[in-house]
């Protein structure tokens, strides 16, 4: 396994050790956390080869996500590809403040792994939700992890572009949508740049043009007392802000993720 970390180091992977720890207990089929009693020795051929494959694509940084085939998200693991983008930490800022408030029914609009809704559903056992994206692929991965976390009978997965397969209201609305600028893009890590799916991550304009959509949109689609929540970049809370209240939303807050970075709005009271 040092071998493994000084090769991935090499390479420029964030936090190597941890990296080739992981690969190994999935190459022996192990938990993590019983890998460093495994001698060097005590490694069979296979598995020693299925480790070396595992690096090598670890090495051009495929995501270690994209290798084991999941990612832990709010306490569930998440089946994941490079169809859709991995569920991530930040995200779970958005959950807690859903979580705070009652609500029946959700939207979940670019759902890809469908982490948001399966998570809002599989917390809140009497609610129902939707979940819309773009992508065939993305919407057939939604639908595995639904089943996954036996959400399917509370949930269905659309295809379509943002609102237009939607119908009725709801009384939360939430997105995570590419917010990435078309400028952004060279400057990311390649683990997202080069794996996971471009639609998913950038507008190929400013990184606001979602922001626009909903906030011009939702309010058909809410219930009276119904509220949006989206993230964002962590350099955009401004001008998220100011879309939502340039078209008449009353009420908007913007939350922090765990870091203190302001990561989240909210907003009630569409015009």
């Amino acid at each position: 396994m040092a071998a493994a970390t000084a090769r991935l180091r090499a390479a420029g992977v964030p936090d190597p050790a941890r990296d080739a720890r992981v690969l190994l207990a999935h190459a022996a089929q192990v938990d993590a956390a019983r890998v460093t009693l495994i001698a060097p020795e005590d490694i069979a051929p296979d598995i020693a080869e299925r480790y070396e494959q595992l690096i090598s694509l670890r090495a051009v940084r495929v995501p270690v996500s994209h290798l084991i085939g999941q990612r832990a998200f709010y306490g569930r693991d998440f089946k994941v590809s490079s169809d859709v983008l991995d569920p991530r930490p930040e995200s779970e800022t958005l959950i807690e403040a859903a979580l705070a408030e009652d609500f029946a029914q959700v939207l979940d609009l670019g759902t890809g792994s469908g982490c948001l809704l399966v998570t809002l559903l599989a917390e809140r056992v009497t609610a129902r939700g939707l979940g819309v994206d773009l992508s065939e692929a993305a919407c057939l991965q939604a639908s595995a992890n639904a089943v996954m976390h036996g959400v399917a009978d509370r949930s269905d997965i659309v295809q379509g572009d943002w609102f237009a397969p939607v119908e009725g209201r709801f009384q939360l609305i939430v997105a995570n949508p590419p917010y990435l600028a078309q400028s952004e893009m060279d400057d990311v890590a390649p683990e997202l740049r080069d794996y996971e799916p471009r639609m998913a991550l950038t507008d190929e304009g400013d990184g606001l043009s979602a922001y626009r959509v909903i906030a011009e949109t939702a309010g058909s689609y809410l219930t009276p007392n119904g509220r949006v929540m989206c993230e964002f970049g962590w350099t955009q809370a401004d001008a998220v802000e100011t879309i939502f209240r340039d078209h008449g939303w009353g009420d908007v807050r913007i939350l922090p993720d765990l870091d203190g970075r302001k990561r989240v709005v909210v907003a009630r009271n569409p015009a």
